[in-house]
């Protein structure tokens, strides 16, 4: 799961990308307004963290252009400011939520979940697909022969696919969601994770597979199905 982080203070940006990363979560970090709004047109994210004070562009700005352009993405506003005024101000221009710091990192985590909660995924957040699970509080990956919790990239990559079974999705998309617009290294390391999690799902003994389709990409089926 994707998340643009735009806070200008950095020392809380750099706390926050912290306890995000940590949670398996992919983050891009952007410390102004005007920035924010570009990575959103831009990107491909499942929730947008946005401050209130920036620099060039108040958030309250950010999401007023965000919602007049259409773009329905969840937007969780963070800011020092607690006046009812302000919160209402920021769920009326389209905010999904609005968390005023300072706060418990718990707190933040379990709003981010609810925010970003899918029809995929049942009561007790679990993904599944054939005979696999995929727990997204432990980020283990559970078959009929075993369980092996997932380093994130490849806990990010397992539930994209989980959230699309079926779905061919070309390398460069899945570079884009999982390792972001300011990641500099090179588009194999889709590949590279994509082959890790080949092994893993057959160690756990999974009647699903990551199968790539030349030149398009890749889609994760269910061994036996109707194509």
């Amino acid at each position: 799961m994707r998340i643009l982080l735009a806070e200008d203070e950095m020392s809380m940006s750099k706390a926050l990308t912290v306890i995000l990363t940590k949670n398996n979560y992919s983050v891009d970090a952007v410390f102004d307004g005007e920035e924010a709004l570009s990575y959103i047109l831009a990107g491909d994210y499942d929730l947008v963290i946005l401050d209130v004070m920036m620099p060039k562009m108040d958030g309250f700005e950010v999401v007023r252009h965000v919602r007049d352009k259409g773009i329905t993405i969840p937007v969780m506003m963070l800011t020092a400011k607690s006046q009812i005024d302000d919160k209402v101000e920021g769920l009326d221009l389209g905010a999904n939520d609005y968390l005023t710091k300072p706060f418990e990192s718990r707190e933040l985590l379990a709003r981010i979940r609810a925010l970003t909660r899918t029809a995929a995924s049942s009561a007790d957040n679990t993904l599944r697909y054939g005979n696999i699970t995929l727990d997204r509080a432990s980020f283990e990956l559970k078959g009929p022969e075993g369980n092996i919790r997932l380093p994130a990239k490849e806990f990010q990559l397992m539930e994209y696919l989980l959230l699309n079974p079926g779905v061919l999705v070309s390398s460069e998309k899945l570079f884009d969601k999982i390792w972001g617009l300011d990641f500099d290294g090179d588009i194999n390391i889709v590949w590279t994770n994509l082959s890790y999690l080949r092994r893993k799902l057959a160690k756990v003994g999974a009647d699903v597979k990551i199968k790539a389709v030349r030149n398009a990409g890749y889609t994760l089926e269910q061994d036996g199905a109707e194509r």
